[in-house]
């Protein structure tokens, strides 16, 4: 996977609440960019005007705000947004694409939450997104640590922080699921470790990538 011939890289974060991956995706961003390498970094939901608007009504207000069906379609509808204002524009021109979650919360987050709704997550992303990301950095957390670090920094994201400690639970049993499934994609990160160390042993990992 390179840069060359306008085909960029596409990596996305994911992990529960609190695990860290934000603060790997910039990290890592920064990285790349002082290797000279022409990053954008983003974030999910949002990424692009629209998305943002979106972003507001999902993640703030009482945890019962939405119904798992409303918010996975709100989700897409941000995403394909997202897809076509800013990923798929950046990756035609060569660029790195680092985003702060991507469809594989959708399938834990929506797909999970309602448990007959994991078909129609994977459906609705096959026929309104049709794309992954080349690499993805699961940062893997215990969730008591994670959603206690996830209260303590305040945010934008505190409807899905709401939802407490057993719903961060299923959320990475889910998550390393996913990593089992798709391993060629998956790198599973162990996020319990200091800042730098975990972003050491990300750098290389995407720079092998770019090999």
């Amino acid at each position: 996977m390179t840069e060359s011939n306008g085909v960029g890289l596409f990596i996305s974060f994911e992990g529960i609440d609190g695990s860290g991956k934000s603060t790997q995706a910039r990290l890592l961003a920064d990285h790349l960019r002082a290797m000279g390498h022409d990053v954008v970094l983003t974030r999910e939901p949002g990424g692009s005007p629209g998305a943002e608007e979106i972003r507001a009504l999902v993640l703030q207000g009482d945890p019962d705000r939405w119904s798992a069906e409303t918010e996975l379609l709100l989700f897409t509808a941000a995403r394909r947004d997202h897809l076509e204002r800013l990923i798929r524009p950046a990756l035609a021109e060569g660029k790195i694409v680092i985003t702060d979650r991507f469809a594989d919360s959708s399938r834990i987050y929506q797909g999970t939450r309602s448990g007959d709704l994991r078909d129609t997550v994977d459906k609705l992303h096959e026929l309104m997104i049709g794309q992954e990301p080349d690499l993805t950095f699961l940062i893997d957390m215990d969730p008591e640590t994670g959603l206690a670090r996830a209260k303590g920094r305040g945010g934008d994201e505190e409807r899905f922080e709401d939802f407490g400690a057993d719903l961060q639970k299923l959320m990475r049993k889910g998550f390393l699921a996913l990593a089992e499934r798709a391993p060629d994609r998956f790198r599973v990160i162990d996020g319990g470790r200091d800042m730098v160390t975990v972003a050491s042993e990300v750098a290389k990992l995407a720079e092998d990538a770019l090999t």
